[in-house]
């Protein structure tokens, strides 16, 4: 009986962490380019040193993100005005864009 309150309780954590809808990067794709590029870049790569690069970022983090921005918990002058007009849909969809672009890492040479 243990074992199985055990595995209920993980099992709902587990899908508790999940996203809640499901997600749809090629209209997030479409979403960011209309939207999100000009500050984002349109690889995610930002092209104003004010803005994040959010290629590769992990999607739960860019949702949660994106969700303070809207409900006034994060603030940012363009964000909080952007991330007012995102629907639910809108936020998974742009945080699958995002976090589906692969990234490199090239870790620098030492110094002899």
């Amino acid at each position: 009986m243990k074992r199985m309150i055990c595995v209920s309780l993980l099992a709902a954590a587990v899908l508790g962490c999940a996203p809640a809808m499901a997600q749809d990067a090629k209209a997030g794709r479409a979403k960011a380019s209309a939207q999100c590029a000009v500050c984002h870049g349109t690889d995610g790569i930002a092209q104003m040193p004010t803005a994040a690069n959010l290629a590769g970022q992990q999607e739960v983090y860019l949702a949660k993100a994106l969700e303070d921005f809207r409900a006034g918990r994060r603030v940012n002058e363009m964000m909080t005005v952007v991330s007012k007009e995102l629907t639910d849909a809108d936020i998974a969809n742009l945080s699958a864009w995002y976090a589906s672009m692969k990234v490199t890492v090239q870790v620098p040479e030492r110094a002899p």
